[in-house]
């Protein structure tokens, strides 16, 4: 039998997103604003838990030549300005176990500047 071999700081991540995830749902009024980041891509997706669906999503997959944090940022106007055309104002963050800096405070500032509340 093969084994999957995680590694310690990503078993972490996912143990403390459950925790957080006990705490924090989207609602029909409040859905959750969910960020992920891998290595290359920053993305961010609008979730509403009542009826387990995407609003709508944004990556900085197409994005070229630009640093991380740029890409983070794009991602975060991209996403409020979706959330805008759905009729969405206020949201629930969600960090997925990441730490707040980085890239996931760049997402989360852009989102507020371009007018999402959370």
């Amino acid at each position: 039998m093969i084994k999957k071999i995680k590694s310690v700081k990503a078993e972490k991540r996912l143990r403390l997103h459950k925790k957080i995830r006990t705490q924090v749902s989207g609602t029909q009024d409040k859905p959750r604003l969910c960020v992920f980041k891998s290595n290359m891509y920053t993305y961010a997706q609008i979730i509403n838990d009542d009826t387990a669906t995407t609003v709508c999503s944004s990556n900085d997959m197409k994005e070229s030549k630009m640093t991380k944090m740029e890409c983070a940022i794009n991602v975060g106007k991209d996403i409020a300005a979706k959330a805008k055309k759905a009729g969405i104002t206020t949201v629930v963050f969600d960090r997925a176990g990441f730490k707040y800096g980085g890239r996931v405070k760049a997402l989360a500032d852009a989102a507020r500047e371009s007018g999402l509340i959370f």
